[in-house]
């Protein structure tokens, strides 16, 4: 009997699409999302951003700012099939949100303005997708604005992400005009009533039969480039079937060779019914996804995501709420019961799940369990953290867990009453549980409590959440960035001796180090610097390979603080060329301790740079402020790298220290009369100006 519940469990994945809606900031992501639920009779409201009525944006934070800042889980039905849908931030400073999100879902929606195509947060998200292989279609929104053109947004898709566009649809009308769109693939019309939310299908109208028509023979044309069985039937009969393309978009989606592209206007409630239909067409199920891949009993191991396999799931966001601690987590493997107990393999604890949650955003429903692909929120476990793996007791299994990315902005926090101070460290304690992005460690000199971030909007969310959710008073020092040290001119031949004898079994050690400059990595990945390199060249064995192996752990160890201010080193090669052992006195210990002070002495005899972070910068200006924004720029050390002018604005691009942009976007508002926005994108690190070493670094 529960071969068969599990068989038709596993049947009905075929109807699930776990998807995530990625953008750049004020694309339409959340309205997009509201349409959906809308459509699929989930709401019987249209929310509004503007009004703070969405369901997704549900915290008062997101309300009041107008943006998304924590990822919202939804589930809808449609055509037969469940969607889970999470709705990810734009902004940049909670790009760790939409990391954690990516690394749980089967494929995306990604969501373009009309008119300014593919922004920088589009692109850096769009890059995260990549790297974890998460199939997407694109939808070009707000074709109802004014400079709104679809062609031109594809363009920049192909531009500047590289993927083949493949544009099923034809807009009906322009900017205010916008009614409708050409369904390339069945070669039919779809016209929705102003004021009403039916669409209304017809045939192409005459005036665009002749674009239509050129269109699709350009579809046929992309498609068959890319798909054998396309190939084949364009070559036969110099046309692809409408079941042909569909099949064939279907295989360039998962396979990430090309995007299918979808347009309308959200806020207008036009062009969703299609963006379903390719969803549920296009997008895979958790069966069509590779097997998770994890590491049990100390060997490589692949998990199917099949109801009779053992259970394995991993967390990917916990939220502390008024009634207790939710644990989000997507099951990759197996069937979880309500009351059953899960193996917390990163903790090494048993968990029992109390109940198990259909999330719809700030609102649940009751499950009696869980299957493989289903994503749900789990009440019991007490100490799973976002990347954890929870998985059957006998059967354990650890999952690569999200990358966290170094934090780069910080401020001294503390209560303005001494008798709350237990209380803020309590409040921060459950922030850092919530957000793995933030940290939060004493500093050594001043005492004081750094909390730190991905930027200076993330870490004013973070105080004012305290504010909100505890009503404590917090005091909030100046923003402090994270500095690196880097070596600019290194040393040869540096000769250090460990030697230590104080009774019973003395420690010697004895190296040779060349240390120089390491080359910035040409990969960019974004937020890096230059990294680490070591490298022995020692001959004969006159330093046996695991005392090798200490050294280069002794060197890591003496990365952490460098000579100009105890910042982080980075961008430096250290090679071992020689060294001596005592055949008594020589030990794992006494070499990495040789690595460490050796390096450290290395790095005092050679110079030393001060590297500070840098963030690509891109303001839209109003063109009357143009002067003035560039002036600030240069006063900011900003160095512009491009300017585009569109329909009445200047798109600026700059590179720009992140320690100077604390604060502009007051200064920007009051120069522009409040018409100019800003984004920022990390770009790595760059040598910082000689006054930057008396600041002090977030660690």
């Amino acid at each position: 009997m529960r071969t068969d519940l599990h068989r038709h469990l596993t049947s009905s994945l075929t109807a699930v699409r776990n998807l995530g809606i990625l953008a750049h900031v004020d694309a339409g992501k959340t309205t997009v999302t509201e349409r959906i639920l809308y459509l699929s009779g989930t709401t019987h409201k249209r929310g509004e951003v503007h009004d703070g009525t969405t369901v997704t944006d549900f915290d008062s934070q997101e309300r009041d700012r107008g943006i998304t800042i924590f990822a919202a889980a939804v589930s809808c039905a449609w055509d037969g099939h469940r969607i889970n849908l999470i709705d990810t931030p734009g902004h940049v400073d909670f790009s760790d949100e939409v990391e954690r999100s990516l690394r749980v879902l089967d494929g995306a929606i990604a969501v373009f303005d009309a008119v300014a195509g593919v922004e920088p947060q589009s692109e850096s998200v769009w890059r995260r997708a990549d790297r974890h292989g998460v199939p997407r279609i694109a939808f070009v929104n707000k074709l109802d604005r004014a400079g709104a053109d679809l062609d031109t947004a594809v363009e920049s898709i192909r531009e500047r992400l590289h993927p083949a566009p493949l544009v099923v649809q034809l807009p009906i009308g322009t900017e205010d005009g916008f009614t409708g769109v050409v369904d390339l693939l069945r070669m039919r019309s779809l016209v929705w009533v102003d004021g009403s939310d039916t669409v209304e299908e017809g045939p192409v109208p005459e005036a665009l039969r002749e674009e239509a028509h050129r269109r699709r023979g350009l579809l046929e044309e992309a498609v068959a480039e890319l798909h054998p069985v396309a190939l084949e039937e364009f070559c036969a009969r110099s046309a692809v079937s409408a079941a042909t393309l569909t099949s064939a978009l279907r295989d360039l989606t998962r396979t990430g060779e090309g995007v299918v592209v979808l347009c309308g206007s959200a806020y207008r409630n036009r062009g969703i019914e299609p963006l379903l239909e390719a969803v549920v067409a296009y997008l895979p199920s958790p069966l069509d996804v590779p097997a998770v891949r994890g590491t049990g009993s100390g060997a490589a191991q692949e998990r199917l995501a099949d109801a009779e396999a053992p259970f394995a799931g991993l967390v990917f966001k916990v939220n502390a709420t008024a009634t207790g601690r939710l644990t989000y987590v997507r099951v990759y493997s197996g069937t979880i019961d309500k009351g059953e107990a899960v193996w917390d393999v990163g903790a090494r604890r048993t968990e029992r799940i109390s109940r198990i949650l259909r999330v719809q955003a700030d609102r649940y429903a009751e499950l009696d369990r869980a299957v493989a692909g289903d994503i749900v929120a789990l009440v019991g476990p007490k100490s799973a953290r976002a990347g954890a793996t929870l998985c059957a007791p006998e059967a354990p299994l650890l999952l690569e867990p999200p990358v966290v990315a170094d934090p780069v902005v910080s401020v001294a926090v503390e209560a303005r009453r001494s008798i709350d101070t237990d209380r803020l460290v309590s409040a921060l304690a459950r922030l850092r549980e919530e957000d793995p992005s933030l940290t939060v460690r004493t500093d050594p000199e001043t005492g004081q409590t750094v909390l730190s971030g991905m930027g200076e909007l993330h870490l004013e969310v973070a105080v004012e959440k305290i504010r909100r959710a505890q009503g404590l008073e917090v005091a909030v020092g100046r923003p402090r960035v994270a500095y690196r040290e880097t070596v600019t001119r290194g040393v040869s031949g540096l000769v250090y001796r460990h030697v230590k004898q104080d009774g019973g079994a003395g420690q010697f050690a004895h190296v040779v180090l060349d240390v120089e400059p390491l080359e910035a990595d040409p990969s960019g990945v974004e937020g890096s610097a230059m990294g680490f390199e070591f490298r022995s060249s020692v001959v004969g064995g006159r330093v046996p390979q695991e005392y090798v192996r200490a050294v280069e752990a002794g060197c890591r160890d003496a990365l952490a603080e460098g000579p100009l201010g105890g910042h982080p080193v980075t961008g430096l090669r250290v090679t071992l060329t020689d060294g001596a052992t005592h055949p008594k006195d020589s030990s794992e210990m006494a070499f990495r301790t040789a690595g460490r002070l050796g390096l450290r002495a290395a790095l005092r005899a050679g110079a030393m740079g001060l590297l500070e972070p840098v963030v690509e910068v891109t303001v839209t200006v109003p063109d009357d402020a143009v002067g003035a924004v560039l002036g600030d720029l240069a006063a900011r050390r900003g160095r512009v790298s491009g300017s585009l002018a569109r329909a009445g604005t200047t798109v600026i691009t700059a590179t720009v220290p992140l320690a100077e942009l604390f604060g502009y976007a007051t200064r920007l508002r009051s120069r522009t009369q409040g018409r100019g926005v800003f984004t920022t994108r990390p770009t790595g690190y760059a040598p910082a100006p000689s006054r930057a070493s008396h600041g002090t670094a977030s660690g």
